[in-house]
């Protein structure tokens, strides 16, 4: 499963953004129809159909949480990338995963 690995505040908060940047630009290029906002340290993306899927980090925790229809996911950084903490489903799978079930649109996110 999840390794432990120890990001510093400030490498956390790094690592996050680039996490909602490589978001936002996957949705720019595969995700029309699909709005997002920053705000606060959380990314919420809205579909057409008013459902949403949003991405907060947990800088106590140094997690990324991910909350959408089908639950709660907790993500740990273990030194490469971003694993759930239960399922150890990389984060860009699972968020493509979520988005197609509450969008319909298929896309690749790499983070």
């Amino acid at each position: 499963m999840n390794t432990p690995f120890l990001l510093d505040e400030s490498a956390f908060h790094a690592r996050v953004e680039a996490v909602f940047a490589a978001i936002e630009s996957a949705l720019d290029a595969d995700g029309p129809g699909i709005d997002s906002e920053i705000s606060g340290g959380i990314l919420t993306l809205t579909f057409e159909n008013d459902s949403k899927v949003i991405v907060n980090r947990q800088t106590f925790n140094r997690e990324l949480w991910v909350a959408a229809k089908s639950g709660g996911f907790h993500f740990r950084f273990n030194g490469a990338e971003w694993r759930d903490t239960r399922s150890d489903e990389p984060l860009e799978a699972l968020l493509a995963r979520v988005i197609s079930e509450q969008s319909g649109i298929v896309m690749s996110i790499t983070i």
